[in-house]
């Protein structure tokens, strides 16, 4: 069953693309008409490539992995931190910083400063600095936490990136290609989609637009983080069961193994033989 349909995308806005002027001829596929100077974006193409997209995350949060969502356009943003969040994924809304997957380690640094500034803060290591110090440092965690506290549990290189608008998001993706990290992303008719392992054609610049397609693949990351739960309640389940089993089994002990081993026959006495087999005197 679909997960998204044609008149959700039309409501939402989702076929409106850009001027005719500003296309990109490799979406040309994904282009249903032209009206009044802009490019309309087929539908139906668009829905059979969100269920495409959203199977594929489906199996990657079953997984375990996690996905990185990117969108630093002021009308994206909101939703793509909401959407992200509402099933425990990191995202990147303010700025991308340079070097964040290429340079992941000194990434991770950053975050790290930021946990021990908190750290140093709550044991009063900091109280007998100067008004104007404790400020400093203060603007300091403000600043990390605004750039990098969306992405404060992320201890690895994610496993996917979900981009919206890859021209602006153009190093994000760049880093993801280097690094043979999948990229899933929300591609308009402005733009290229070579570069896109999982692109849904669709408007980029539309709120609704962006919302009604994030909906569907949160959904469908949703399903999969349930399945693995189940996954991992069922296993739980079978390994406390064959250990009782196994609890439960009568233990022989020493004694009884020996008496359930076989028996050696004892050798008879050969005068016993002879004797039998004498014939009686007469």
């Amino acid at each position: 069953m679909s997960r998204t349909n044609f008149d959700m995308l039309l409501q939402a806005g989702c076929h409106f693309g850009h001027l005719k002027r500003k296309w990109n001829p490799a979406m040309a596929p994904y282009i249903f008409m032209e009206r009044n100077g802009i490019h309309i974006i087929d539908l139906h193409k668009t829905v059979a490539k969100i269920d495409e997209a959203a199977d594929a995350l489906k199996q990657i949060a079953k997984s375990g992995k996690k996905i990185l969502f990117v969108s630093t356009k002021k009308q994206a943003k909101e939703v793509v931190a909401e959407k992200a969040a509402s099933v425990n994924m990191p995202y990147v809304i303010e700025r991308w910083p340079g070097g964040m997957l290429t340079n992941f380690p000194t990434i991770r640094k950053a975050v790290k400063k930021m946990a021990n500034i908190d750290k140093l803060m709550n044991d009063g290591t900091y109280s007998n600095l100067s008004k104007r110090e404790i400020l400093q440092i203060t603007r300091q965690r403000a600043k990390l936490e605004k750039n990098l506290g969306s992405i404060s549990d992320l201890t690895r290189l994610p496993s996917a990136l979900f981009v919206v608008d890859v021209m602006k998001e153009a190093i994000a993706v760049k880093e993801a290609n280097r690094l043979g990290i999948p990229v899933f992303a929300i591609v308009d008719t402005n733009s290229d989609p070579n570069n896109i392992d999982f692109m849904i054609p669709a408007n980029d610049d539309a709120k609704d637009s962006v919302e009604v397609i994030l909906n569907a693949c949160c959904a469908a990351i949703a399903e999969g983080l349930e399945e693995r739960k189940v996954e991992k309640a069922d296993e739980k389940a079978s390994k406390e069961q064959a250990e009782v089993v196994a609890d439960g089994a009568p233990k022989r002990t020493r004694k009884a193994r020996k008496d359930a081993e076989p028996k050696a026959e004892a050798p008879v006495a050969e005068e016993t033989v002879a004797e039998e087999e004498a014939p009686a005197e007469a």
